[in-house]
């Protein structure tokens, strides 16, 4: 496995992204685009005394909490301070950062696992949104969390580590499946969104049990979803319920019925 340094792909790419994604393409409202940055200044302060590449592992307790949208802009928020950064989709079972950026969605990370490229700048897009690189998850796998657990995962991230200051590892739902658990030991720690109006409280407490178990190491959590501007946030809801109806069918068996309707604490404090 190797990685070179061609940087021929990122115009098209660029100007493609800004036109699919909300939030990316500089409509983004002043108090979200500001709850970003500041999101982004705590984790930077988090990492103060660590000269490594910090590795930001981004999941939720359940599917449709907008943890691939968070993940999305907190990396362009890191992009836009002039470090390098590597948006790194790692959610190969329902990935969408794909389609939310109109990049192509392979290869990626599943095809760099199973040793069918061995070159990483075959996956990797560059300068997709500003000076922001991506590699999407590639094709969806029958084994993923096999593949996340592997050697070469480790060896994957550790060669990426060497070429950017952070890199945003988009993850599954740790209430849904374990793989954000199976690379707990590769990342420096892990941001859990939470959405308001769609978990319950024992859902973030049984996510956080997990991670707890797992000595997870947790950087904080992003509140997702409340606003007193209802009509800002209409079609950001309208996305969600397309996303949150494609991901519960693909994990139907292991979500059971998630129906109930939820409970969470204002202001983004943790649950009791």
């Amino acid at each position: 496995m190797s990685m070179s340094s061609d940087k021929s792909q990122g115009g098209k790419q660029e100007r493609r992204a800004s036109e699919r994604l909300p939030g990316l393409d500089g409509n983004m409202d002043f108090a979200t685009r500001e709850a970003f940055n500041l999101l982004r200044t705590n984790l930077m302060f988090s990492f103060a005394d660590d000269d490594n590449a910090r590795i930001i592992g981004v999941t939720s307790s359940l599917p449709g909490e907008g943890k691939s949208y968070v993940a999305c802009n907190l990396a362009l928020s890191f992009a836009e301070t002039g470090k390098r950064v590597l948006l790194l989709e790692g959610d190969l079972r329902l990935p969408t950062v794909a389609k939310k950026l109109s990049i192509r969605k392979s290869p990626g990370v599943s095809n760099v696992l199973t040793n069918s490229i061995n070159d990483i700048s075959d996956v990797l897009q560059r300068n997709v949104l500003g000076s922001l690189d991506v590699i999407a998850a590639g094709d969806i796998p029958p084994n993923p969390t096999t593949l996340l657990g592997s050697r070469r995962m480790q060896k994957f991230i550790g060669l990426l580590a060497k070429s950017y200051d952070y890199i945003v590892l988009d993850l599954p739902p740790v209430g849904t499946v374990s793989d954000p658990l199976i690379v707990k030991d590769l990342v420096s720690g892990f941001v859990l969104v939470v959405r308001h109006d769609r978990v319950d409280k024992s859902d973030v407490k049984e996510a956080l049990r997990q991670m707890k178990l797992a000595n997870a190491r947790i950087l904080g959590f992003v509140y997702n979803g409340n606003s007193g501007n209802s009509g800002s946030y209409s079609k950001k809801s309208h996305y969600y319920g397309r996303y949150d109806k494609s991901y519960s069918k693909s994990y139907a068996s292991a979500t059971g019925n998630n129906s109930r309707r939820p409970e969470v604490q204002e202001n983004g404090q943790k649950p009791k």
